[in-house]
């Protein structure tokens, strides 16, 4: 079954660190793993600080204060950075794929880079989401972190965009 030219859409992109970030801050706000993960690190990051703080006040062990202290600042930073450190881990991997050519129908997204040439069927990541810069598309695995990002700059066209937005709505669950 051949598609359609006009039910076809081309990007043509470099993913960057930034791009990552965003469908990691993305994930993070709309998902319910994500959601759960702003509050109960830090929940759990102030209750380690309180305690370092209490120990410390009773005339506990130094060490060990400072050491739970340590340990709150900790999950406080990473619950502020999380995305963009996680995103800086995939910089050499992004580098090594170069320039990607993403063709998207209604089967689903065909990419090529340097590294890879691979087709990503619905199936796989039914869900998708819309940020200012980028869509995403998201697997519903609850342990894993699949996702495939489609840079809005890539679009050959400024029309691409709102067909691409078409074809991810008639195909995927927009979150």
């Amino acid at each position: 079954m051949d598609i359609a030219a006009d039910q076809t859409v081309e990007f043509v992109y470099r993913t960057t660190t930034a791009d990552i970030a965003e469908v990691l801050r993305a994930r993070r706000a709309r998902t319910t793993s994500g959601r759960r993960s702003r509050w109960v690190i830090p929940t759990v990051g102030t209750m380690t600080v309180l305690l370092a703080v209490l120990l410390f006040r009773q005339g506990g062990h130094l060490p060990a204060a400072v050491g739970l202290l340590a340990g709150g600042v900790t999950l406080w930073v990473l619950t502020l950075l999380g995305p963009r450190l996680n995103a800086r881990a995939f910089g050499a991997l992004l580098e090594k794929a170069g320039e990607t050519r993403a063709v998207i129908d209604d089967r689903g997204v065909h990419l090529v880079a340097a590294t890879c040439d691979t087709r990503v069927r619905w199936v796989a990541q039914p869900t998708y989401v819309e940020t200012e810069g980028v869509f995403a598309l998201l697997s519903d695995t609850k342990g894993a972190v699949a996702f495939t990002v489609l840079p809005k700059r890539g679009a050959q066209d400024p029309a691409d965009i709102d067909r691409l937005r078409a074809i991810l709505d008639r195909n995927l669950r927009r979150i």
